[in-house]
């Protein structure tokens, strides 16, 4: 076997130029696949990482039954079995409660339904940035009675910062729940349609307004990336079910997974055009080399090699093309892609303009994950091997008189 890798390995140099053409299109190939695998990548790892840090998080805990009911009756008190199962869960990183319910908000003639949303000012600013959103006034601070408002709601009610709102709404198991709140800032998010959101209050002045003391509806949870959240999930959720529910991002933002499985569809049909152009270009340079040497095959038949020798040494000859571009074209892709990643590709004009009227930022991220890499030179291979058998396929049907004459 070692000597039919020798010659297979010299037969492939014996013209330079074809060997050359061939490997760098393989090179060509695995770098732009490559390119194009790590931005999606990095680019849909940023906008999860956005989105999850907006609202949602990575992982969410409610009562079983919440998801679906949203009622305000489906709220927990947190107890030393939630506590303890997320101290023990090292690939959390962040948790903060929230608590959520339907509201009427109301200001002279004008009255609005929105979602009401109690938080932890300085652990949900930590979570999701929110403050950086203040359009007008401030930013709630622990405690504060006020409130704060999406800027379209606010419009539509015809507020402004400073004046008082009355909230009206269906409290813990039925109680009412009214109160006279002042305005302390207008939110306005980059997304349109979140400017239609709702309204976020203190959690502890929540709790007293829906008569739910120390409970919540969700128990928002964060990990460093979304690449850890199957592993706490494993860890969370013998621990929790069936007392709680437990979920995760892609359940929480079904619409974001549809979008994310059809932009991968779409990359994987260009880049199976990609591979199969280089494959062509692969299958005819090994065409070209059998139709050169039919009569050398023919006589190294006729002096005694067997067939099956003869079709493995050219099958690796192929394979050695495969190899050669992998290689190659990883090892040029992990420094570009590298340097990519600490330094993203910001987009400028018209652009940027529309990514951002979407609420996604304007830049395209990289990644080094390896399947990035690893998926590619599985791919490459995986061709070579089909493309080895055309040599195989070639041997097992030659006529040694035909081959001998030229024919």
């Amino acid at each position: 076997m070692w000597k039919d890798l020798q010659i297979a390995w010299r037969n492939l140099w014996r013209n330079r130029k074809r060997t050359i053409i061939t490997v760098s299109a393989v090179v060509l190939a695995v770098v732009l696949s490559t390119f194009s695998s790590s931005m999606q990548e990095g680019t849909y790892a940023r906008m999860i990482d956005n989105i999850v840090k907006f609202y949602s998080g990575y992982i969410q805990i409610h009562l079983p039954g919440y998801w679906e009911s949203k009622s305000i009756n489906d709220t927990f008190e947190s107890d030393s079995l939630l506590e303890q199962a997320i101290l023990s869960t090292p690939e959390i990183t962040f948790s903060t409660s929230r608590l959520e319910s339907f509201t009427l908000v109301s200001s002279g003639e004008n009255t609005r339904g929105c979602a009401l949303i109690g938080i932890d000012p300085a652990k949900e600013d930590s979570l999701t940035g929110l403050s950086r959103w203040i359009h007008q006034g401030n930013y709630l601070s622990p405690g504060d009675p006020g409130i704060i408002l999406a800027v379209n709601l606010a419009r539509n009610l015809g507020v402004t910062v400073g004046d008082t709102l009355i909230l009206l709404s269906q409290g813990y198991h039925g109680v009412s729940a009214s109160a006279l709140m002042p305005l302390r800032g207008i939110l306005k998010f980059s997304s349109p349609q979140l400017n239609n959101f709702g309204a976020y209050m203190d959690l502890d002045h929540a709790r007293d307004f829906f008569g739910a003391p120390d409970r919540s509806t969700s128990l928002v949870l964060m990990v460093n990336d979304y690449h850890q959240v199957a592993r706490a999930m494993e860890a969370l959720e013998p621990k929790l079910e069936p007392a709680y529910s437990v979920k995760t991002w892609d359940e929480l933002q079904p619409d974001l997974v549809n979008m994310i499985t059809g932009d991968r569809a779409g990359a994987v049909i260009m880049k199976g055009i990609l591979y199969v152009v280089v494959g062509f270009g692969i299958l005819g340079t090994i065409i070209m080399m059998m139709a050169e040497r039919r009569k050398e095959m023919g006589v190294m038949i006729a002096i005694g090699m067997q067939k099956y020798r003869l079709q493995r040494i050219l099958a690796l000859e192929s394979l050695y093309i495969g190899l050669i571009g992998v290689l190659i074209g990883v090892a040029l892709s992990l420094p570009i892609v590298s340097t990519l990643v600490s330094h993203p590709v910001p987009l400028t004009g018209e652009s940027a303009k529309v990514y951002e009227s979407f609420g996604i930022e304007a830049v395209f991220y990289f990644s080094t994950i390896p399947r990035v890499f690893v998926n590619q030179a599985i791919t490459v291979f995986i061709l070579a091997l089909v493309i080895a058998l055309y040599p195989v396929l070639t041997i097992r049907n030659l006529k040694v008189i035909n081959a001998l004459r030229g024919h």
